[in-house]
């Protein structure tokens, strides 16, 4: 076989032994990015009773609120947070129960005014139907809102909401103090997180 010329068989071998040791410890770098990728892609894989939901969302109370509501809160007069992971404060003892959410936070407020108690959770996915169905015998009113179910009670000066749908769980518990449209933000702090 016949050589071109200017061809060095030696330089070429040198070079094609870089090229193949970059491209080594190019894939030896990549393999944390091909990992993190794959979990954020679900790779990973999720346990049943929503713990792919719980994943993502709120992870502390100060997650919870929009700026404005948060003002409103940390300066009522007397307002004292603290956050936990007790069990759901709400009347609805029998549902709770039975539905058992894993309590990532709750976060329990006083004031002058009265007190709130929002517990965030994971729940099965099946949670919202099972609401809707058992709450109504208790005088919650329950409504859909696109994959997750409001239901709420009101009472004299007692407002409860508890909010269910693709393995999240948001219930709020509201003793004489209503913030405006304390429910709502905070539902939607949770179920547009991660969405």
């Amino acid at each position: 076989m016949a050589r071109i010329g200017g061809r060095n068989v030696v330089f070429a071998w040198i070079v094609g032994v870089l090229c193949a040791g970059v491209i080594g410890v190019l894939a030896v770098l990549t393999v944390p990015l091909v990992s993190t990728g794959m979990g954020l892609l679900g790779g990973s894989g999720a346990g049943a009773g929503g713990e792919a939901a719980a994943a993502d969302g709120p992870q502390e109370c100060r997650d919870l609120y929009p700026e404005a509501l948060w003002v409103t809160l940390q300066y009522a007069p007397g307002a004292k947070l603290e956050q936990s992971q007790d069990a759901p404060v709400s009347t609805a003892v029998a549902l709770v129960e039975a539905l058992a959410p894993e309590v990532r936070f709750t976060c329990s407020w006083t004031s002058d005014a009265g007190s709130i108690s929002t517990t965030v959770g994971a729940v099965g996915t099946d949670a919202g139907s099972i609401a809707a169905s058992a709450l109504p015998a208790q005088g919650f009113t329950c409504d859909e809102r696109g994959a997750r179910t409001l239901c709420s009670r009101t009472a004299g000066d007692l407002v409860e909401t508890i909010e269910a749908g693709g393995g999240r769980w948001v219930s709020t518990s509201q003793s004489a103090w209503h913030p405006e449209q304390y429910a709502s933000r905070v539902g939607n702090a949770v179920f547009t997180s991660g969405d």
